[in-house]
């Protein structure tokens, strides 16, 4: 007789989550992610804001990571109140956009091939060149990851899987670049015009969280009206209002009558307002080039909202 604790749907542990082809990319970014900022604590340097950024991430991406892999393998995320499928798509894509930004800021700004002086010396000049190593081989784990789980043409998958789901992370992680952008002196209250572009990056930023987070908690269901027709509507307002801030910023920040058309000859570097105005609208066109491929997609994706 079969002991009645057995759980309905056979064993306890799932081997399948770290020996199928998902499960293999994660526990490759456990030890890649590790290894990284083992090397870069052990003996790197992460000082300053950028070491803080990729030492931050690194441990952000992996704790998740562990955590990920640990109830896949032990089943216990069928006891957790969200959608586990848009949970695990929406942390890869957003791991990867992480880990791709460490793995070019460390090398950036840590990674030199000469030796520096004693007494960090050579040793320290190679941990951190195996520190970028192990950095560009996480990224590509959670790249793998994201291209293994990521929804086909006319499969029916979570919202968070499909490419529309995905460009929601990259949109959410854009707008963060430009609200950095932003508060590292951009000048922008000097116009209300540039004001109101602040207020468009900061309402469609707040809708994207809002339908990541319904989407991961599995509460699409309880909108009144079918979700994918308000994903639409929503994209097809956020293409028309960054569109506006796309016009706006630019005007309003380099046209001779309202600002500098080019870089002041006495800016300090690294605090110069016209290098932040530069970097908002770059991310501006970035974003709404995003939000365009969004509402492209959007109108032929499949998803089960609880999947």
């Amino acid at each position: 007789m079969g002991s009645t604790m057995e759980p309905p749907g056979g064993g306890y542990l799932h081997l399948g989550a770290v020996t199928s082809p998902v499960g293999t990319a994660r526990v490759l970014q456990l030890v890649f992610g590790c290894t990284t900022f083992s090397l870069v604590a052990h003996r790197g340097s992460f000082s300053g804001v950028q070491g803080t950024f990729c030492m931050s991430a690194w441990g952000f991406c992996f704790a998740l990571s562990v955590l990920v892999v640990a109830c896949e393998f032990t089943r216990l995320h069928g006891c957790l109140r969200l959608s586990w499928g848009n949970f695990t798509a929406a942390f890869a894509m957003l791991a990867t956009l992480l880990s791709a930004t460490a793995a070019v800021i460390y090398p950036l700004y840590f990674t030199r091939l000469e030796c520096p002086p004693e007494p960090e010396g050579c040793t320290a000049r190679n941990f951190r060149l195996a520190a970028s190593v192990f950095a560009g081989l996480l990224f590509l784990a959670y790249a793998t990851e994201v291209a293994l789980t990521r929804a086909r043409p006319g499969q029916v998958a979570s919202y968070m899987a499909t490419v529309s789901g995905l460009l929601k992370i990259v949109q959410a992680f854009v707008a963060c670049i430009i609200f950095g952008a932003l508060v590292h002196d951009s000048h922008y209250g000097r116009y209300v015009a540039t004001q109101w572009c602040v207020a468009v990056y900061s309402l469609c930023f707040l809708a994207t969280v809002v339908v990541v987070v319904l989407s991961v908690l599995g509460h699409t269901g309880g909108l009144g009206c079918p979700f994918d027709r308000v994903v639409v509507v929503y994209t097809f307002l956020a293409v028309l209002l960054y569109l506006s801030a796309a016009v706006i910023w630019p005007v309003f920040c380099f046209d001779p009558k309202y600002g500098e058309p080019g870089r002041p000859p006495d800016c300090p570097k690294g605090s110069c307002p016209w290098d932040s105005q530069l970097v908002v609208a770059t991310f501006t066109y970035v974003n709404l080039l995003l939000y365009v491929a969004d509402l492209a997609y959007s109108q032929r994706i499949r998803f089960v909202p609880t999947f």
